[in-house]
């Protein structure tokens, strides 16, 4: 099969530590493109450095906040002299947390807004610009949404708001860009296995009673496919997104959930 991707195509992956976004890069990196991969640890995760191993021409590693503008500038120089100009960026960083409404607080709501919405918007800003400016061809961008940005839940409402956040800014950025031919999409993954999934199960047995990882069986069996998503499954979907597969598609958000959200 010709691969979708090629060592022209250079992707800057955010929050790539691991889980979904560490998929992403060994999908895009086996598919012949150039990656590069930001997350805030100053030493690359194991799966980063065994990746680094396979790929070690194509893969590069940038430790960065992308709360802090200054950093993002910086980290935007580096990744571009290293691999030049970015054709997509994957906005993948995101925290999460949760807590009953009333007695939801501000820590957390700054937190959370700080990297899921004002990061993910500045960093695609900043790229946008570069993109403009370079008049890249096939340039786009691929944020990372969440079937939860599709509802709200009782218990998650600072998380929810944000993805709803990722979901709209998607689609503003998508019609302003299209003038220059670039074009910007979103992920709204659903209930996806990652190390992260321990956390947000010890959450939910706190706040609901419930037995260490029954939270996460029943999410589980309540996917009309049966079955949790692997980080793999994203990953997939984009290498679509892009590839020129998609040259025609902008201002979605495509559900990667397993049935769980139909629209």
């Amino acid at each position: 099969m010709t691969p979708r991707l090629t060592e022209n195509h250079h992707l800057l992956v955010t929050g790539a530590g691991g889980g979904i976004g560490l998929a992403i890069a060994e999908a895009c990196l086996s598919e012949g493109a150039r990656c590069t991969l930001v997350d805030r640890a100053q030493t690359p995760s194991a799966g980063v450095d065994e990746l680094a191993r396979r790929f070690p021409h194509t893969l590069a590693y940038l430790a960065a906040d992308i709360t802090d503008g200054g950093a993002v500038e910086r980290l935007l120089g580096d990744a571009e002299a290293r691999h030049g100009a970015i054709r997509t960026l994957v906005n993948n960083a995101a925290l999460f947390d949760m807590a009953p409404l009333l007695d939801s607080d501000e820590a957390s709501f700054d937190r959370l807004f700080a990297v899921n919405v004002r990061g993910m918007f500045f960093v695609m800003q900043r790229v946008l610009k570069r993109m403009v400016g370079a008049a890249t061809p096939g340039a786009s961008v691929i944020n990372m949404a969440s079937q939860a940005g599709r509802r709200g839940e009782a218990l998650v409402s600072h998380y929810c708001a944000t993805k709803a956040a990722v979901i709209s800014y998607t689609q503003s950025a998508a019609l302003a860009m299209a003038p220059h031919g670039i074009r910007v999409n979103a992920i709204a993954p659903g209930v996806v296995d990652t190390p992260m999934w321990a956390e947000v199960d010890s959450l939910f047995a706190r706040y609901e009673n419930l037995a260490p990882g029954e939270k996460k069986r029943a999410v589980g069996l309540a996917v009309p496919l049966g079955r949790m998503g692997t980080p793999e499954d994203v990953a997939r979907v984009v290498v679509f997104l892009a590839s020129d597969d998609a040259r025609y598609v902008t201002a979605q958000t495509l559900n990667v959930d397993g049935g769980n959200v139909m629209s």
